[in-house]
């Protein structure tokens, strides 16, 4: 292998356009692809930036032709040479109305034949692209996603120091939490039988500042949680995370709007319209099924419950006497877009969703056709076309459940069709802040009352009298914000009152000595004058899959885990040393 020796790169490959043409260069890289012409050999040189074709011409260097001979794809090389105007023309590249010609040639490093293709549409299975993820990351598309990853966390940098905040890091060793997902464990070699956990967020951290008087700070922090994986979830992710003293929500909302605004401004060139729309958690569920709701497209759903409070057919009128909902979604005019089958198949999916079953029907004609007509009075029909404004070849899906099942099913089924029938316009972003939470949500399966976002949320004013006797009933200082049908980050108002936030903990079925147990630092912290604060955290890497336009959280993390939280690269996670459990004090136990 050949050294650079006196050469030094002056250009970067992608750089270089027609007024470069005369100029000498120095240029190192990638060998994209060859081509041996005979007397002329013709290669595409590949760096962050680009590509550029380079020509080794015996005429022009002798040595550098017969070098050329032995390129290979991915060898790394530099090269010196003149610019020259193309003769053929590439109008699909940014360099493709130049060349360069080749004076000097050295061979940097050759390579094998890469196991995957180190192209954008090579259409390699993603265990392959994760398992050779250093060769994936030097296709343009995740170059350019990185970059652009890298872009935006100096616009986020540049202007929160702007506007008066403060980085400062928190521990990533730290203490166990009790609610929200399972915490990555770390053993102390130096406390035997003791564990760090890995931080889910800088939550407690973060409010601590604003009690130390930091006033406004932000990180740009790696958090972990130990949870079952999709597409848009990670064990190790990215937040950025802030908070602020002497605010309330409106002051919040306001400045990130304008951070927002400042980021797809660079990023994406979008101009986003400020301020945007705001909509309640309650309204996002009753329209939507969701609060995270899809807004590039309509069909919301519609609550026909008291339709059928009389009811003879047996499934809606039990749903009713429950105290469940029934609920639909007219698709207005797409009844021949729906066949039996294409309902079957909707049937099945909406059963995955929880919901036991869908009911559907069609306007045509002037009357319904539905296999549940003969079940419903001509008054249930007659109100059905009235309410629902029914038109000629509408269809309506209706699911009859328990409240909560009815909105996420019928919320999910109202994506599905999205997807399916191309409604959703892939360019459009559609913002929205879901506001007035639920401070609690009840865990049939725990048997408790959970906190919807995290228990140091503060509730509304009005609501706190209600907190021992209406949990259910109680609002949130809380606020997210939606991009798209995805939560892109969210935050509240915090609890500053120890008497308060005592209240919060019994209400989430922790006894006084439980909760000074996990949280005593904070409560102890309490005694010494605690500033209003509030803040909010955005999951950085949902962020840039909605700017990159990716629909998988992976094109935007340079070294992702699998669903199942390996790293097929590095082979992690792997047994550790016996030594090493040793010196910990730990056991393996193997089921």
């Amino acid at each position: 292998m050949e050294t650079m020796g006196n050469l030094r790169r002056t250009h970067m490959c992608g750089e270089l356009r027609k007024e470069n043409i005369n100029s000498e260069v120095v240029l190192m890289g990638w060998i994209q692809k060859r081509r041996n012409l005979g007397g002329l050999i013709f290669a595409d040189l590949r760096d962050i930036t680009g590509l550029i074709q380079v020509v080794f011409d015996a005429e022009v260097s002798k040595e550098a032709f017969e070098k050329a001979e032995s390129l290979r794809s991915e060898y790394v090389i530099a090269v010196r040479g003149k610019v020259m105007e193309r003769q053929s023309k590439n109008p699909e590249m940014p360099t493709g109305e130049i060349e360069v010609y080749i004076e000097e040639l050295k061979i940097l490093d050759t390579a094998e034949t890469p196991p995957i293709y180190i192209k954008d549409d090579d259409d390699v299975s993603e265990q392959m692209r994760l398992k050779y993820r250093y060769l994936d990351l030097r296709k343009p598309h995740m170059q350019r996603n990185l970059l652009l990853r890298s872009k935006a966390s100096k616009v986020v940098r540049d202007f929160l120091y702007e506007n008066g905040f403060n980085e400062i890091e928190t521990p990533f060793l730290t203490k166990t939490t009790p609610e929200g997902a399972r915490d990555y464990l770390v053993p102390s070699r130096i406390n035997p039988g003791s564990f760090y956990a890995l931080p889910q967020s800088p939550q407690l951290f973060k409010q601590l500042l604003m009690v130390s008087g930091m006033n406004k700070y932000f990180q740009i922090v790696r958090c972990f949680r130990d949870e079952d994986l999709r597409a848009n979830r990670q064990p190790e992710f990215t937040q950025i995370d802030m908070e602020m003293s002497f605010v309330d929500a409106e002051d919040i909302i306001s400045l990130n709007e304008r951070l927002i605004k400042k980021i797809f401004k660079e990023i994406r060139n979008i101009d986003i319209e400020l301020p945007i729309r705001r909509m309640s958690y309650r309204d996002a569920m009753d329209k939507y099924g969701t609060d995270k709701p899809d807004l590039r497209f309509d069909y919301e759903l519609e609550n026909i419950t008291e339709i059928f409070k009389n009811s003879k057919f047996n499934a809606f009128r039990s749903v009713y006497e429950s105290n469940g909902l029934i609920k639909c979604i007219n698709l207005n005019g797409l009844a021949d877009d729906f066949s039996r089958k294409k309902i079957s198949k909707l049937e099945k999916f909406i059963k995955t969703c929880g919901a036991k079953g869908l009911a559907w029907l069609k306007y045509e004609n002037g009357s319904i056709d539905s296999p549940i007509a003969k079940f419903l009075s001509e008054e249930e029909k007659n109100k059905l076309i009235s309410v629902l404004e029914l038109k000629e070849k509408d269809i309506v899906f209706i699911i009859a459940d328990k409240g909560s099942t009815v909105n996420t099913s019928l919320g999910a089924l109202r994506i599905e069709i999205a997807h399916e029938k191309g409604l959703i316009d892939i360019n459009k972003f559609e913002l929205v802040w879901i506001t007035d939470f639920p401070m609690f949500e009840y865990s049939e399966e725990e048997g408790r009352y959970l906190a919807m976002h995290h228990p140091f949320t503060a509730p509304v004013d009005e609501d706190i009298d209600k907190i021992e006797s209406s949990p259910g009933e109680v609002r949130a200082k809380a606020y997210d914000i939606v991009i798209n049908g995805d939560e892109i980050g969210g935050g509240s108002i915090r609890i500053t009152n120890r008497s308060l936030q005592n209240r919060i903990f019994r209400a989430l079925g922790f006894t006084d000595k439980e909760a000074n147990k996990k949280f005593g630092f904070l409560l102890e912290a309490f005694k010494y004058g605690v500033p209003p604060h509030g803040g909010l955290a955005y999951g950085f890497d949902r962020l840039m899959m909605v700017l990159t336009d990716s629909d998988n959280i992976k094109d935007v993390i340079a070294f992702p885990k699998t669903q199942s939280a390996t790293c097929l690269m590095t082979k992690a996670p792997t047994p550790a040393a016996e030594k090493q459990l040793k010196e910990l004090g730990i056991e393996v136990i193997k089921n």
